[in-house]
């Protein structure tokens, strides 16, 4: 029983990530991004190794450490908080891919408000 369970659970959990058809998740790890405005968002561009991502917009630049916990979620950390918000945990979930970009939900700290988004990748 704890067997079926556990698939169960897993199936539940692979398929809340719809990955539409042949694209690589990881992908999505590194390269060039934007958010379009509007969706609650200002443009903004950013760059992301791995482990970094560097934000533009709003003429400001921030540095942000990256720590993925797996293809689909990953934690974003201030580097340089200016603000007590700066300093909370942004936790990303990726909920669903295309070629080219993906849709999130974010939380900033043990909030309950979600926001949701859409990143493009523009170039590797």
């Amino acid at each position: 029983m704890k067997v079926s369970f556990n698939l169960f659970f897993l199936a539940v959990l692979v398929a809340a990530c719809s990955s539409g058809g042949n694209v690589d998740v990881k992908s999505f790890r590194t390269g060039t991004f934007e958010i379009p405005a509007g969706q609650g968002f200002d443009k903004t561009k950013f760059v992301r190794t791995d482990s970094l991502q560097i934000e533009y917009y709003q003429n400001r630049t921030d540095s942000l450490k990256i720590v993925w916990k797996d293809n689909f979620n990953y934690t974003l950390y201030m580097l340089q908080p200016k603000s007590k918000l700066d300093k909370e945990p942004i936790r990303v979930r990726i909920t669903s891919v295309k070629a080219n970009s993906y849709e999130f939900e974010a939380i900033i700290g043990h909030s309950n408000f979600k926001q949701k988004g859409t990143v493009n990748k523009i170039e590797d």
